[in-house]
């Protein structure tokens, strides 16, 4: 079970790093990426993300207002509302994706969420979108 976890540069992926150097635990599972922004990260690359096998994606960025980017932690969270809404009339559980907003001081909450994001993803069967996609290109 694969848990991938796109980062935010400037808030969560510090947040990540500072959990590490204070040797916080978190799940070996967790896959981070590091991106320059959260609003970069588009729906494409969660599905993707989903096809190839995770069985969850977190989106973590800067808490509102504290974007360096202005308003890419708000576009990013407009497009996994939305995201999650087209994946849950596909029959997809919305679930498989979580939005996190942590900054670059807030260690324990990254270990917190990531500890629970992983929790979540092993109570969930593997992506049915990675098995449709199997059936169909075979």
């Amino acid at each position: 079970m694969k848990v991938v976890a796109f980062l935010c540069r400037w808030c969560a992926y510090a947040g990540a790093d500072t959990a590490g150097v204070g040797r916080m635990k978190y799940p070996a599972n967790l896959r981070p990426i590091k991106v320059m922004c959260s609003g970069r990260v588009d729906p494409i690359h969660v599905l993707y993300a989903l096809r190839k096998g995770a069985s969850c994606v977190l989106v973590a960025g800067c808490h509102p207002g504290d974007c360096h980017y202005v308003k890419g932690n708000i576009q990013m969270s407009r497009r996994m509302f939305l995201l999650k809404n087209l994946i849950e009339f596909l029959g997809i559980e919305p679930e498989r994706i979580q939005v996190e907003y942590i900054s670059a001081g807030e260690a324990k909450k990254f270990s917190e969420v990531a500890r629970r994001v992983v929790e979540n993803a092993a109570g969930m069967d593997g992506s049915r979108l990675k098995a449709e996609w199997e059936e169909d290109h075979e």
